[in-house]
């Protein structure tokens, strides 16, 4: 009897050891499934806080360069940095914002964004953060109709929200990207097709002025991350060519603009130039770090941060609008654009750079480095 009864024991701890790792593997594949379902909200609030605190020793840096001396970047340092990967993160950035969040993530995400970068969501037209399914929805959000008044008073209005770097005359055919750096006029805007070889870079400037009484004048608004992202028409003018400048994504960070000349040249970007009522006139996006998207609405053709490119490059598209349909044309014509119609829209946040022609009159209603909205007046005749 007791023979039997240890046989049976024996049996069972067999079987047991048996099962044991089907057991354990169930259980381990189990875990991953659970792990895979959901991130721990430790490891979520680390990564989070750590970008929070970064982001903040990156702003205070930033301002601390604002109040010193510029001290610009040797040719090496430029080049090291342009070495950085910057269009491959930016568009695995570009990627990641278009993948939908579970519900449940949405809105301690977002709430998070707005608590770090001081978005005011009280003036979204959407104001519920579950209606956003992803980064993207939300950085492109829609504001309501009457939170941006457009300034009828002033002949020129801000083209977004943002801060004004620099503004005022272009001299020499050079402009300050800030105060006391300065870029080249032609390597900005690039060659004019209609003028001769023959003349100087000095005189770039005087052929792109329509009348011997007039100037060329400039205003830089750089876009933070938390500022709303789409750009608007700052004035009544006609598009008649659009210029793509494929280029490097460096930070176009207020302190970065300080430490690297020419950073508007080097960066990506999209030059609109046209006419307006006093002669010249042209807005340009500039591309950043995790801004290689650039849209212009009435452009379907524009592609930006492509994984290739030829350096030094530009391409060119001529505008006639026929219609509704926007064709490319050599001829006359232009895309007519209304003071604060919607132009396009940045992936997150960047810079729009203004250039145009006015009277010798023109005078600016700015103070550097203010916060402004768009709609609101740039200046007078």
């Amino acid at each position: 009897m007791a023979a039997a009864v240890r046989l049976l024991s024996g049996t069972s701890r067999s079987r047991c050891r048996l099962s044991s790792p089907s057991c354990s593997q169930h259980r381990s594949l189990s875990t991953g499934l659970r792990l895979l379902a959901r991130p721990r909200p430790f490891s979520l609030l680390i990564v989070t806080g750590g970008c929070y605190l970064g982001y903040q020793q990156y702003k205070r840096r930033g301002q601390q360069d604002e109040e010193a001396a510029p001290h610009l970047a040797t040719p090496t340092q430029v080049a090291l940095y342009r070495t950085f990967p910057t269009r491959l993160v930016s568009r695995a950035w570009g990627r990641l914002n278009g993948l939908d969040l579970p519900t449940w993530l949405r809105k301690p995400l977002y709430s998070l964004y707005i608590w770090t970068f001081g978005v005011n969501m009280q003036e979204a037209a959407v104001e519920d953060l579950h209606h956003y399914k992803n980064l993207g929805e939300f950085f492109r959000r829609r504001l309501k109709p009457a939170v941006r008044p457009v300034c009828a008073a002033s002949c020129l209005t801000s083209p977004a929200d943002g801060k004004i770097l620099h503004f005022g005359r272009v001299k020499n055919s050079e402009v300050e990207q800030v105060k006391g750096v300065t870029y080249s006029l032609e390597s900005f805007l690039g060659p004019q097709t209609s003028r001769s070889s023959d003349l100087s870079s000095s005189s770039f400037q005087e052929h792109l002025l329509s009348s011997p009484d007039t100037e060329l004048f400039h205003v830089v608004v750089y876009l933070a991350p938390g500022d709303y992202h789409c750009f608007h028409s700052p004035t009544d003018w006609k598009v008649e060519l659009r210029r793509h400048f494929p280029g490097s994504l460096m930070s176009v960070n207020p302190g970065v603009a300080r430490w690297v000349k020419e950073l508007f040249c080097l960066n990506e970007r999209v030059v609109l130039s046209g006419q307006w009522q006093h002669g010249f006139f042209s807005l340009t996006a500039v591309g950043a770090t995790n801004v290689g998207s650039i849209r212009v609405y009435f452009d379907q053709e524009l592609r930006t941060n492509t994984p290739r490119y030829s350096k030094g490059s530009f391409h060119d598209r001529s505008y006639v609008a026929v219609g509704n349909q926007v064709k490319s044309a050599t001829g006359e014509g232009g895309v007519a654009l209304h003071k604060g119609e919607p132009v396009g829209e940045f992936n997150l946040g960047s810079t729009i750079v203004l250039l145009f022609e006015a009277p010798r009159d023109f005078s600016f209603s700015l103070q550097p480095g203010q916060r402004i909205r768009m709609g609101e007046g740039l200046g007078s005749l």
